[in-house]
């Protein structure tokens, strides 16, 4: 059986967000302060990477696997964004890694919203 338009469209689009965020990671400002060491700094990379590779796992479980629960995950995953994207702005101010970020989430939303219509429907096991 062959992969629906919006499941393809899906997927291409969460992977350019999730492309983004890596992007994002890497021009994130690690100046350390006193706020934060460097191996704070690390860490918070790495757990940043890591849930990249989770998201894309998902991402590949929903359009591969044809499973549906990794959609509602990648849902709420965007909705916790959004919110932190909000923050984030509201206490620094659009810089690039923000910029970046609220590009991804308007990629990641468009994704979603193919992954849920159209030839799509029929597509993802309960």
């Amino acid at each position: 059986m062959s992969v629906p338009s919006n499941v393809r469209r899906f997927e291409a689009l969460l992977y350019a967000s999730l492309m983004l965020d890596a992007l994002s990671v890497a021009v994130q400002d690690r100046t350390p302060n006193a706020e934060m060491t460097e191996q704070m700094i690390m860490t918070a990379t790495l757990l940043a990477g890591g849930m990249i590779l989770l998201l894309v796992y998902f991402v590949w479980l929903a359009a591969h696997w044809r499973k549906n629960w990794p959609r509602w995950v990648l849902g709420v995953a965007l909705a916790l964004s959004v919110i932190s994207l909000g923050q984030i702005v509201g206490e620094k101010g659009m810089e690039l890694d923000s910029a970046i970020e609220v590009v991804s989430c308007v990629l990641t939303a468009a994704g979603l919203y193919f992954s849920f219509t159209g030839d799509a429907k029929g597509w993802f096991n309960a």
